[in-house]
C-alpha cells in the first residue's frame, strides 16, 4: 500500500477547500434570499405607488380639474399644491416617496405618460425610452392600473426596474467572493513559495551534510586501497574495490552539487544514457532486459553529467522495483528543433492516473521500506536545467509506465 508523510496534510487541504466552498455557497444563498426579499419589497412599493396614481387620477379626485389635465403626477402635484385636501396630500407624499426605483407610466400602446428616477438624455429621447421599457419588461412584470372614467375604463401600465441599492446588493456577494478568492490565491502562492524555500533549505542542508559525512570514510578507503596495493593482494579484488570507491566519490559529488549551481555543459544525451546503461546492466537482475533507442542525430542539451546520470539510475531502479525484478526497460531518445525527449518505459505494474503527480512528492513510496525521495530528487534535478520537465507520459495497470523527460535543445 502506498504511503506518504504528506497524506494527512493533503486531507486537511481537502477539508479546508470543502469548508471554503460551503462558506461561499452559504454567502450566495443568504445574499440571494436577502435580495429577493428586497425585490419583493420594491415591487410592493411600486404597487402602492401605482395605486396612489390610480386614486389621484380617478374622477372623484379630479372633480376640480379640467378634462385636459394630463396623467402626469408632476402636473397633478403642481395643480394640487393649491388644495388643502388631506387625502391628496397623502397620495402625493406616497408618490414622491419613491426616490430610488426607476418607473415609467405608459398607456396600452406603451406611450409614456410619466417617468421617475430616470435620467433622460438630450437626444433620441423616444428611442431611449423604448429601450428602457423593453429592459424594464424583461426584468419585472408590469403593474396594471385600471383607470375608470364616467363612461369607460382603460388601462395604464407601470414598468419599473430594480433600484441602484438592490443592484449593488445583488453584486456585493460576487464582489466579496472575488476579493476573497484573490486573497486566497495570493496567500496560496505565498505559502507555496515559503514552503519551497523551506524545502530547499532542508534539501541543501541534508545533501551538504551527507557529502561531508561521506568524505571522511571515502578518504580512508582510498588510503586502504593504496596500502593494499603494496601487499600481496589479488589485483582483481583491488580493481573492484577501486570501482566501489570511485562510485562513492561520485555519489558524494552528486550530493554536494544539490542546491548549488552545478556546471552545465552541452552534452549528447545519447552518450550519457549509454554510459548509464553500461553501468546499470551489471547491477540489475539478469531477468531485467534494458534496451536503448538513441536519436538519429546528436541530442545536445545543457546538463551536468554527474547529476543527469543519477536521474537515469534513479528512474531505472524505480522501474526495476515496479517490475519486481523481471521485465523490460527501454530508453528512447527523440529530438526536434527545440527540445529533446527522453522516454523511460517499463513493463511494471503501472501507476494509477490519480497518482501521476503525487509520485513526485517527497515521502511518497509504494515500498515497505524507503524514504520516497528518489523521484522527488529526479524532479528537482531535471527542473533545474533550462526548459527541464519530467512527468508520467502514460501508464496502464499491469502493463507498465513511461516517464518522459523534456530538455531544451542546445544550438550553440
Amino acid at each position: 500500500m502506498s504511503r506518504s508523510i504528506y497524506d494527512s496534510r493533503q486531507w486537511w487541504t481537502y477539508i479546508f477547500v470543502v469548508i471554503a466552498i460551503l462558506i461561499v455557497i452559504a454567502t450566495v444563498v443568504f445574499s440571494n434570499s436577502l435580495s429577493k426579499k428586497l425585490a419583493d419589497e420594491e415591487r410592493t412599493k411600486a404597487e402602492v405607488w401605482a395605486e396612489a396614481m390610480n386614486i389621484l387620477t380617478a374622477p372623484d379626485t379630479l372633480n376640480n380639474l379640467d378634462d385636459e389635465t394630463p396623467l402626469s403626477y408632476d402636473a397633478l402635484e403642481k395643480k394640487y399644491n393649491e388644495t388643502e385636501s388631506t387625502l391628496i396630500n397623502l397620495i402625493l407624499k406616497i408618490i414622491n416617496s419613491n426616490t430610488s426605483i426607476p418607473t415609467i407610466l405608459c398607456d396600452e400602446n406603451d406611450s409614456v405618460s410619466s417617468h421617475k428616477n430616470i435620467v433622460i438624455p438630450e437626444k433620441d429621447v423616444k428611442s431611449f425610452m423604448e429601450n428602457k421599457i423593453r429592459k424594464f419588461k424583461a426584468n419585472n412584470p408590469p403593474i396594471v392600473i385600471k383607470i375608470d372614467e364616467e363612461d369607460s375604463q382603460y388601462l395604464q401600465y407601470l414598468y419599473y426596474d430594480d433600484s441602484v441599492f438592490l443592484k449593488r446588493l445583488l453584486m456585493f456577494p460576487y464582489i466579496q467572493l472575488s476579493v476573497v478568492f484573490v486573497f486566497i490565491v495570493l496567500s496560496f502562492f505565498a505559502l507555496i513559495s515559503a514552503k519551497k524555500a523551506e524545502q530547499n533549505k532542508v534539501w541543501v542542508g541534508l545533501s551538504k551534510e551527507t557529502a561531508h559525512q561521506l568524505g571522511t570514510p571515502i578518504s580512508s578507503l582510498i588510503a586502504w586501497v593504496e596500502y593494499l596495493k603494496t601487499k600481496d593482494v589479488d589485483g582483481v579484488y583491488l580493481k573492484e574495490m577501486e570501482k566501489d570507491v570511485i562510485r562513492l566519490e561520485t555519489i558524494a559529488d552528486r550530493f554536494s552539487k544539490i542546491g548549488s549551481n552545478p556546471d552545465l555543459l552541452p552534452l549528447n544525451v545519447n552518450d550519457l544514457i549509454k554510459v548509464s546503461y553500461e553501468y546499470m546492466c551489471t547491477r540489475v537482475s539478469s531477468k531485467v532486459k534494458i534496451d536503448v533507442v538513441p536519436s538519429g542525430e546528436p541530442a545536445l542539451v545543457l546538463i551536468n553529467e554527474s547529476l543527469f546520470s543519477w536521474v537515469i539510475e534513479n528512474l531505472t531502479k524505480n522501474a526495476v522495483d515496479a517490475m519486481e525484478g523481471q521485465g523490460n526497460i527501454i530508453y528512447h531518445v527523440e529530438n526536434n528543433t527545440r527540445k529533446v525527449y527522453i522516454d523511460v518505459s517499463d513493463t511494471g505494474k503501472g501507476i494509477p492516473k490519480s497518482r501521476f503527480k503525487t509520485i513526485f512528492t517527497p515521502g511518497y513510496t509504494t515500498k515497505a521500506r524507503g524514504w520516497g525521495l528518489g523521484l522527488s530528487l529526479v524532479k528537482r534535478i531535471i527542473e533545474s536545467y533550462p526548459g527541464g520537465k519530467i512527468y508520467v507520459k502514460n501508464s496502464e495497470a499491469g502493463k507498465g509506465s513511461t516517464f518522459r523527460i523534456e530538455l531544451r535543445k542546445y544550438h550553440g
